[in-house]
């Protein structure tokens, strides 16, 4: 077998399978041990193949002309606070995508894309406003992963699915790529996130999938109306067959089902608003309850809302609270480089030299 036809992954360096790196390195006349020495390090131990020292310098060479990595980088930027880095993709085909790192004391979280741009056409979200490009492949997700592990100090513990593109119209794809995540590079199943806007029999396929993921879907309104007008899948799958869809995932799972709520000043932070949404996850029989994550709204140039003012983001969890619902105010990472949420983009602009985003080595 070479690596010039097909394969599960692709024919890149981390979309080649076990088999195909085994086949190229038999093919060369290497010891069999050879591709357990390059696997152990592009996955075990997550190096970069030019740090893989047990392989030969030649060899490494010689793999890395074969398994070329999928993407180039463009540009990499670093927040103010030195805890974020996202960076800029070109494929081979030109595509572009975006992957942010979000470093913690004692660990690290990757932000991966599943497409390279987004078809789901949600208001507010930037890469929704730029449209659809192309899958992206299970290789280029994986390999996200591991180039952003590389250049973290901290170890990567859990990977979110909440970068560029909807996971779960990249169904195949993605679930190619937490099987890799999970089984050779050893991520904890609990540590891998999939966020959706509903796709409900995506979900419902998710629930009768063997590893124990989880969940997180993105509400950001309390009625169909309000929602057809920030999130237009809803006309496809209105609100009760979603939540239909997430309690059969949680019952399958035994797992919590977050909920994400984008907050945007007087559309949908009204405390009335508040309380129908209480209503309509009263219901929710997840493990746990319904758990609702509320983001304040990060600025985008085709959208013209702002987040609400943070003591009315405030009074709105405490409102969820108080009838019953699990609620929580998450704190915006990397918005100074436009790598938090709704912010992924697509670009290529140079920032002025010396800014806090200011492009770093590759």
């Amino acid at each position: 077998m070479t690596l010039d036809g097909p394969t599960r992954y692709g024919s890149s360096r981390y979309g080649s399978s076990r088999a195909d790196v085994e086949a190229l390195l038999a093919q060369w006349g290497e010891p069999g041990y050879r591709a357990t020495q390059l696997w152990n390090g592009l996955y075990e131990r997550r190096q970069a193949l030019e740090a893989c020292s047990d392989l030969g310098k030649d060899l490494r060479a010689r793999l890395a002309d074969a398994l070329p990595l999928a993407f180039d980088t463009r540009i990499q930027h670093e927040s103010r606070d030195r805890m974020t880095a996202k960076w800029l993709w070109a494929a081979r085909d030109g595509a572009q995508v975006e992957t942010v790192l979000m470093r913690f004391p004692t660990r690290a979280t990757v932000c991966v894309s599943s497409q390279a741009g987004c078809a789901m056409g949600c208001t507010f979200c930037a890469t929704g406003q730029a449209g659809f490009e192309r899958h992206l492949a299970a290789g280029e997700i994986v390999e996200q992963v591991l180039r952003a592990a590389h250049r973290s100090p901290q170890r990567v513990s859990n990977v979110v699915y909440m970068g560029m593109g909807e996971p779960l119209a990249n169904y195949d794809a993605v679930w190619a790529s937490i099987e890799r995540l999970h089984h050779d590079v050893g991520l904890s199943a609990r540590h891998l996130t999939v966020s959706t806007v509903g796709i409900a029999p995506a979900m419902r396929r998710l629930a009768r999938e063997q590893l124990p993921i989880t969940l997180a879907v993105s509400l950001h309104a309390p009625d169909d109306d309000l929602r057809e007008r920030l999130v237009p899948l809803n006309h496809r799958y209105p609100l009760a067959e979603l939540m239909d869809a997430a309690t059969e995932f949680a019952a399958a799972r035994g797992r919590r089902v977050t909920f994400e709520y984008a907050c945007i000043a007087g559309v949908n932070d009204e405390l009335g608003q508040a309380d129908a949404l209480a209503q309509l996850l009263r219901g929710f029989t997840g493990r746990g309850g319904a758990h609702v994550n509320l983001i304040p709204l990060n600025p985008t140039t085709g959208f013209a809302g702002s987040a609400p003012a943070a003591a009315r983001l405030r009074r709105f969890a405490e409102r969820l609270r108080r009838r019953g619902v699990n609620a929580t105010v998450r704190r915006n990472r990397g918005a100074d480089i436009d790598a938090a949420c709704g912010q992924l983009r697509a670009r290529t602009p140079i920032p002025a030299p010396g800014s806090a985003s200011a492009t770093m080595a590759p």
